[in-house]
Formats: structure tokens, sequence, C-alpha cells
């Protein structure tokens, strides 16, 4: 189980990233200058509609959208990680999973968020990241 602030402080251990308060819910989000990594997503009142008319329902505890690389990525986080990663019709086409944090583990969340971060990064630092921590 992770928190808002094990995102907050797995994300700002990234080089460039700073946090900010925005979006509709007024919520954090997580960015480079190249845009946000993660964020905070509450429902809007249109999710919860869209999700009743397919039978589904929001999921409780507290969730944070994450980045990916792309609608494969998209696929095989939700394929892979069911319980943990879900979509709902506002994000398709849209390279990002919403994350429970009340199931991922710390391990999973560091995964997906570096994968993120590597995302929103130029070329050279994201080299340099990896280097320096062994992952290269």
């Amino acid at each position: 189980m992770a928190t808002l602030d094990d995102v907050r402080r797995i994300a700002l251990e990234f080089p460039r990233v700073s946090e900010k308060v925005e979006g509709h819910g007024g919520g954090a989000s997580w960015r480079t200058g190249a845009g946000m990594l993660a964020w905070e997503r509450p429902p809007r009142q249109h999710d919860l509609e869209q999700l009743d008319a397919l039978g589904r329902e929001w999921p409780g505890g507290v969730i944070v959208g994450i980045r990916v690389d792309g609608e494969q990525a998209k696929a095989a986080l939700l394929e892979t990680y069911p319980d943990v990663f879900f979509t709902i019709p506002h994000f398709d086409g849209f390279p990002a999973v919403l994350t429970r944090l009340d199931v991922i583990d710390e391990q999973l969340l560091r995964e997906t968020l570096t994968d993120a971060w590597l995302l929103r990064v130029p070329r050279t630092v994201a080299k340099a990241w990896l280097a320096e921590h062994g992952l290269e």
C-alpha cells in the first residue's frame, strides 16, 4: 500500500521534477518542463456517469494518474496488474493509467514513476541518471 506522500517522495527524488497544485480538483501534480508524469486524479461526475453506464464503479482510495509510453505500455500494465491500474473512457487514447494507491506496492510505484519520468526529461538527463543508478 502506498500513499500520496510516497508518490511525492519518489517523484521529487528525480532531477528536474517539481510539485504543483493544479487541475479541476486542485490536486497535486509532479512535472518536468516537458509535462506531468503523475497527478492526483479524483473522479469527476462525468467519469462516474460513464462508469455507471458500463456497469463499473470508481474504486475507493486515492487515485493517481501516471504517464506511460503509449497504448501498448498502458495495455500491458492494465492486463498484468488489473487490481492496481485501471482506465476510464476519458483516458481512451491517452497514454496514462489510473493507479490505486491503496493496493500498489512501493516497488511497482517506483518503477512506474521512473518510467513516467524518463518520458518527461531530455535524453541526456535520463541517460546520466540511469548510468548513475546502474540501470543503463
